[in-house]
C-alpha cells in the first residue's frame, strides 16, 4: 500500500510553513508558551492572595466555583506515585518540546505544543519552588466545575486547561493527517488490481470504448465501372462495319 505525503499548500499554492523562515514557527511556540505561562502564574497568585482560608467562591450561576486547594499529585489530581517523579517527567516533557521545535513547519502544532509547554512550565514552577519542599511543591488549584470540592469533576488549574487545550489540538491535527513538519498525509491511491490502470481506465476497458482510438468508420462501397460509354461506342462500330458491307453488295448487284 502506497501513501503519498503531499505538502501543505496555503492559498497562494505555496508549502504552507517553509519559505526559508522555520525559526517563526519557534517564536510563535515560545509567545504562546509565554502568555499561557503567565496567564497561569498570575491566577495562581491571586488565587493565593484570596481565597486561602475561604469558603468556595460561586460563579457564573454555579458552573465554576473557587475554591484553593493544594494538590500534590498530577493534572486533575491523578496520581502516579510521588510529586518529585511528576516533577522530573515534567522537566522531561519541557526537554523534548524545546529539542522538538526547531523541527516545525505547522503553525497548528507550534500552538499546541506551546500550551502543552506553558501547563508542563507552571506546574513545574509549584513543584520546585512551593512547600513543603523543592522537587516536593504542591501545585495550587483553584477551579472546580458544576460544584465545589471537585465533586463531579477535579480541581484544576489554568496550567492544566493548557495542557488540555494543546494535546487536544495536536490529537485532532493527526487525525487530519496534518503533520509536525507541515504536510499532509493521504490515504492510498485505488489501483484496479496489478495492471496500474487507475478506476476510469478500467470501466473504460470493461465497457470496450477506448477514447484515444481513433472511431472506426464501415468503408464505402466500391462503384462499379462504367460500362455504358463502352457499350454505345462498340455499338456504333457494329452499325458501321454493316453499313459499309450492305453498301458493297448494292454495288456488286448493280455491277
Amino acid at each position: 500500500m502506497n501513501t503519498e505525503r503531499e505538502s501543505e499548500t496555503a492559498t497562494s499554492g505555496e508549502r504552507a510553513g517553509d519559505g526559508g523562515r522555520p525559526a517563526r514557527y519557534v517564536v510563535l511556540l515560545a509567545s504562546v508558551a509565554v502568555v499561557a505561562y503567565l496567564i497561569d502564574l498570575v491566577t495562581k497568585v491571586a488565587a493565593t492572595a484570596a481565597l486561602e482560608g475561604e469558603e468556595p467562591v460561586r460563579i457564573l450561576g454555579g458552573i465554576v466555583y473557587l475554591q484553593l486547594i493544594r494538590n500534590p499529585y498530577a493534572a486533575f489530581g491523578m496520581d502516579f506515585g510521588g510529586t518529585w517523579i511528576l516533577a522530573l517527567v515534567a522537566l522531561a516533557v519541557v526537554g523534548v518540546i524545546i529539542w522538538f521545535a526547531g523541527k516545525l513547519r505547522s503553525t497548528g502544532w507550534a500552538i499546541g505544543l506551546g500550551l502543552v509547554l506553558a501547563g508542563a512550565l507552571g506546574n513545574l514552577t509549584d513543584r520546585v519552588f512551593r512547600a513543603p519542599a523543592p522537587l516536593q511543591g504542591h501545585v495550587v488549584d483553584f477551579l472546580s466545575v458544576f460544584g465545589p470540592d471537585g465533586r463531579y469533576f477535579p480541581v484544576f488549574n489554568a496550567a492544566d486547561s493548557a495542557i488540555t487545550v494543546g494535546a487536544v489540538l495536536i490529537v485532532v491535527l493527526s487525525v487530519l493527517g496534518r503533520d509536525y513538519d507541515g504536510t499532509i498525509t493521504r490515504g492510498p491511491k485505488k489501483n484496479t488490481g496489478d495492471t496500474g490502470e487507475t478506476d476510469d481506465e478500467a470501466a473504460e476497458t470493461a465497457s470496450g470504448t477506448d477514447t484515444d482510438a481513433p472511431s472506426e468508420t464501415a468503408p464505402e462501397p466500391e462503384t462499379a465501372p462504367e460500362a455504358a460509354p463502352e457499350t454505345a461506342a462498340s455499338g456504333s462500330a457494329d452499325d458501321g462495319r454493316r453499313s459499309s458491307t450492305t453498301a458493297r453488295k448494292d454495288a456488286e448487284d448493280e455491277a
